[in-house]
């Protein structure tokens, strides 16, 4: 198959394909920011309820995450995909749909009810996802565009999230109704038509990998009973066959350090500002937003680190960060300072007031306490966000090495199903061990007095779980290679096995290669099967992994 010419992207395009991540991650900071809560709060369900309710509709998503990143892929030789788009005709069936995500938020219904209309929005964000997640990597082969790419996806994605904590401080402030769930339904309104809105953005400045002269001579074959009876078997095999790619093996491990940390945080935060810091809706409002704030100017950063040293390196400082706000709850909840209640008491929900020195409210106490612990989060989270979707970018890349093809859909698919399948776990398992510490949810929005043990179970979840997730991450990152310069050099051996070379241009290369795929060098570009060949255990040269652009 012979190498096609890349479009150049301009800002438009990165623009225009990032702020799908509106969507993306918007929903996302809407769900795990404020549902458990919401639902705890104001529908009158337990913790097990609303975790099963966040967590269950995310396993039957091991089916639709790889079964929509196959289909897309193989839409390519069809007449869908050739006038339509294999990705862009998942992204046009859920525009109309998308204002659906405001029914979840009507109170006074049931299990069911919830349950049911959360599948179906979670239905319609894996259709968007995963097609779109693949089109950066099929826009371009530059590791630095494809770096930019990753950079505003997540500078979208942290702006949606301030969006998705400040709104209902916004609400309330210009509709009132402190503590009210219909803050929450104008909330979902307003984000279910921005949806809409993001996606078509993103069909009309995002476009395909374009056909070589080759594959346009291709002709599909019939879709026949027996080919179709063989799809979920082909599905699977091609879904395993991406975790003999060891390159993507570390990946995930580190993917889900950072973000199951996030979802346990997630989850636990607005609990631990009620039972803890004692403080009601505005006040986790207006901390998420610092906390979003400060993940933006994070991933500014990130994207400069990455670009210049590689991912690695951001990861680890992103560990970093979120672990010392960790541990400063931690302190906070030993030493309880004194006066902190009262204090924060006396700001009437608007934190904001506490940063001013000639206000009644100012106190270095308060400050330090309200602040310091969230900006440091933020710092932490924005990168930990930002890291695992810049390296995706590069994935295929490696895969192409090894199997010849480009399969950009399968590898989104299998990163959200294991994403949604870890962060399924992770919620239910958080929304039971809440609710066996004896935690009570409010009941018709009027907070209940909850028992020491149930007030040191959330503390204890807020701070252990995300640490020793973390921690697991950062073991992995050790061994994980890809980077500026490793990039490069994989990129140059692709373009010669297009070119119908089957030797590396150097020792190096080929150790680069070889530690970067998992597979000796002869057995690359589909001269061995990566669904049917054990892969090399070789461990790979020592390459710096904060090397920069050679």
């Amino acid at each position: 198959m012979a190498a096609v010419e890349m479009r150049k992207p301009s800002w438009i395009n990165y623009w225009g394909w990032g702020s799908g991540d509106m969507l993306g991650a918007g929903a996302q900071a809407v769900i795990t920011g404020w549902l458990f809560y919401f639902f705890t709060t104001f529908c009158d369900l337990t913790p097990v309820e609303a975790g099963l309710i966040l967590g269950l509709p995310r396993l039957l998503e091991a089916i639709t995450c790889p079964l929509i990143g196959y289909v897309s892929d193989n839409l390519r030789h069809t007449w869908i995909g050739r006038k339509v788009g294999r990705r862009k005709i998942f992204l046009l069936l859920t525009i109309p749909l998308l204002p659906s995500f405001a029914l979840i938020f009507v109170t006074g219904q049931t299990f069911t009810y919830y349950l049911l209309t959360f599948i179906f929005f979670e239905l319609l964000y894996t259709m968007f996802l995963i097609p779109w997640e693949t089109l950066a990597a099929e826009m371009t082969k530059d590791y630095k565009e494809k770096a930019k790419f990753a950079g505003a996806r997540m500078l979208v994605a942290q702006t949606s999230a301030i969006l998705a904590s400040y709104l209902p401080t916004l609400i309330i402030n210009n509709f009132g109704g402190k503590d009210s769930p219909t803050t929450f339904l104008i909330m979902a309104a307003i984000f279910g038509g921005i949806f809409s809105v993001v996606v078509t953005l993103v069909v009309i400045f995002s476009w395909e990998r374009p056909y070589t002269e080759a594959e346009k001579t291709i002709q599909p074959e019939p879709l026949s009973l027996a080919r179709a009876a063989l799809i979920p078997a082909t599905m699977f095999r091609d879904l395993f066959s991406t975790l003999r790619i060891r390159a993507f093996r570390q990946h995930l491990s580190i993917y889900l350090g950072g973000y199951i940390a996030q979802d346990i945080f997630n989850t636990a935060f607005p609990i631990f500002v009620v039972t803890v810091l004692l403080g009601g809706t505005l006040i986790i409002s207006q901390l998420m937003t610092a906390m979003y704030v400060a993940q933006l100017i994070s991933v500014m950063i990130a994207i400069n680190i990455v670009i210049r040293t590689g991912p690695v390196l951001a990861y680890r400082i992103a560990v970093g960060f979120f672990s010392a706000a960790l541990l400063l709850y931690l302190i906070f909840y030993f030493v309880r300072p004194a006066g902190f209640g009262e204090g924060l008491a006396a700001l009437d929900g608007n934190v904001l007031t506490a940063l001013n020195p000639l206000s009644a409210g100012f106190s270095p106490t308060l400050v330090f306490w309200l602040f310091a612990p969230i900006i440091l989060a933020g710092l932490g989270r924005g990168t930990l966000n930002f890291v695992p979707w810049s390296v995706y970018n590069y994935l295929p890349d490696v895969d192409e090495a090894v199997t010849g093809q480009r399969r950009e859909g399968i590898f989104a698919g299998v990163m959200t199903l294991v994403r949604k399948v870890a962060q399924s776990g992770a919620i239910i398992a958080t929304g039971w061990i809440i609710g066996a510490g004896g935690y009570v949810s409010a009941t018709d929005g009027v907070a209940v007095q909850q028992t020491p043990q149930a007030v040191n179970t959330v503390a204890a979840l807020l701070i252990c779980g995300p640490i020793a997730v973390m921690l697991a991450g950062l073991v992995i990152s050790w061994r994980f290679r890809l980077n500026a310069r490793t990039h490069g050099v994989l990129m140059a051996e692709i373009d010669r096995f297009h070119a119908g070379e089957r030797t590396p241009s150097s020792e190096t290369a080929r150790e680069v290669v070889e530690d970067l795929t998992g597979w000796r060098y002869d057995r690359l570009w589909g001269a061995s099967k990566a669904t049917a060949a054990p892969p090399n255990t070789r461990t790979g040269p020592d390459i710096d992994p904060g090397a920069g652009p050679s």
